[in-house]
């Protein structure tokens, strides 16, 4: 079975509260194994269009990516997130 990944593209809006978005998020993060391939960091935009920042999160597989996504513990995060950022976010099978 793949691992799977969230790809998520994030403009924050209010950089001062952002955080409270991460530290809501850390428990779902825990409970699902969640590993950060990226997060942030230096780009470069090629072609299309960017966001402010960008996050790779791994999953042991796509029922695991999915299951954290819908998680009471990652939902209340979001709600968070939605508030301070606006993002683009995929859940995506690795190759085999």
């Amino acid at each position: 079975m793949p691992k799977a990944y969230w790809i998520v593209r994030v403009s924050v809006r209010d950089a001062q509260r952002y955080p409270d978005y991460l530290a809501a998020a850390r428990p779902a993060f825990e409970k699902f194994g969640a590993n950060f391939i990226v997060r942030g960091g230096a780009y470069e935009v090629m072609e299309g269009e960017a966001r402010d920042r960008n996050v790779v999160v791994e999953f042991a597989d796509r029922a695991t990516a999915r299951a954290c996504y819908e998680s009471p513990e990652y939902s209340a995060a979001k709600t968070i997130r939605q508030k301070y950022a606006v993002a683009d976010f995929i859940i995506i099978e690795g190759a085999a």
